[in-house]
């Protein structure tokens, strides 16, 4: 059986790891590689890094600090915000991340997927999807949750993974920051959509919402922020409990 995945996410703006709620409120958390070599001695099995306000700036990903963070990890690490064009596939790439996270670009202009995915892999390509419930369905949201699109969560994401799109992150606008749990409605109609891992996002509070994600909703892997930043949830207790409740899981060799 393979094993669910812990995976801390780091919300970079102006080089700095930062968390907020609902995608507001920001504060400042750390220094993105100090963050990031703590969470892979702790057993962290994968980092993500977002840029949280690129694409809604309109500019070009900060890569100052890939290179960094690349030299300090030993685990994997994807990076996302404000990814455009396959050349900046490329880009971030090299500088040492082992997948591209795609979201409003991709909804601008759904060939950038297939065109990625022919390029370098699709176990590189990550498609990340904010959605937020609305008439009994989920809306994709673009430019770090701003603009509400026509598109449907599932749907796209469906579209999403016959382009060539590898993974699925999928953030729950409405659960964002809160800690009342993930939408496990959303994930399981994702988990029956697509045959693509599906990584959780949004809402995790406590260690009993993780096992939720993972027993409940089959999510191959349940990303969170605040509550490893601020040192609410330790990643190896977390992992013992999930160990516990027979959820496969890699735990840390001592």
């Amino acid at each position: 059986m393979i094993a669910k995945r812990i995976i801390p996410c780091l919300d970079v703006r102006d080089g700095r790891v930062v968390k907020g709620r609902k995608f507001k409120d920001i504060l400042d958390v750390e220094d993105p590689a100090v963050l990031a070599k703590r969470y892979a001695l702790e057993g962290a099995d994968e980092l993500v890094f977002y840029d949280i306000t690129a694409s809604s700036e309109r500019r070009a990903i900060s890569l100052s600090f890939v290179e960094e963070v690349a030299r300090e990890l030993d685990i994997p690490f994807s990076v996302g915000g404000g990814v455009r064009s396959v050349e900046d596939f490329r880009t971030i790439l090299r500088k040492g991340a082992d997948k591209v996270s795609v979201n409003s670009a991709a909804v601008h202009d759904p060939e950038l997927i297939r065109e990625a995915s022919r390029r370098f892999g699709n176990q590189c390509v990550v498609l990340s999807i904010d959605a937020k419930k609305e008439n009994g369905g989920y809306v994709v949201y673009t430019e770090g949750g701003r603009n509400a699109t026509a598109l449907d969560a599932v749907e796209w994401a469906k579209e999403g993974v016959r382009l060539g799109a590898g993974e699925i992150v999928i953030n729950s606008i409405d659960a964002d920051g809160m800690k009342e749990g993930y939408d496990i409605d959303l994930l399981r109609r994702l988990k029956k959509a697509v045959n693509v891992p599906i990584i959780a996002s949004g809402g995790a509070g406590a260690i009993e919402h993780f096992v939720e994600a993972a027993k409940v909703a089959d999510a191959d892997g349940m990303l969170a922020a605040s509550v490893f930043h601020f040192g609410e949830i330790p990643i190896e207790a977390l992992k013992k409990v999930l160990s516990e409740n027979d959820i496969p899981i890699r735990l840390k060799v001592k």
